[in-house]
């Protein structure tokens, strides 16, 4: 079964299906992104806003250890960990107000490996929420929290 381990740069399979794939999505429509789940759009939706406000994503649903910041962007001098957090209603608990002391504190850990690793000594480091409404018809509702914690 050579073809299912894939080509060695890490592509995809080469092989008897390879064809048959690039043939099929010429015919699959493209996704508005309605099927994606309610997080990854907000969390999408966040990138966006964050870019139009000026910020620089540098990643996304970074993984350290234990924990993950959904979005790491530079402002100016600042670096930003960023969490989304969105609700389709602002009936219940508002998105901002999810972000509890054990959130943050996970949030905190994650910064503190990633500055630990890959910090800058002339950068600062804040913590930032994006809470999104965001209903099944209309556009988004998205508030930036800047400094919204302490670490």
């Amino acid at each position: 079964m050579r073809w299912a381990r894939g080509k060695p740069d890490g592509g995809p399979p080469a092989g008897p299906f390879a064809r048959l794939g690039r043939w099929l999505r010429g015919w699959i429509p493209a996704s508005d992104g309605a099927d994606k789940p309610l997080g990854q759009r907000g969390e999408d939706a966040a990138a966006r806003y964050l870019k139009r406000q000026g910020y620089r994503i540098l990643e996304r649903n970074r993984v350290l250890g234990r924990n993950e910041i959904d979005i790491i962007a530079l402002e100016g001098d600042t670096i930003a960990f960023v969490e989304v957090r969105t609700r389709k209603s602002k009936s219940g608990v508002l998105p901002e107000d999810t972000v509890g002391p054990a959130k943050q504190r996970q949030i905190r850990r994650a910064a503190k490996r990633y500055i630990d690793r890959y910090g800058d000594e002339s950068l600062y480091y804040r913590f930032d929420i994006v809470a999104i409404i965001m209903p099944d018809d209309g556009a988004p509702e998205i508030t930036l929290y800047r400094d919204a914690f302490r670490g």
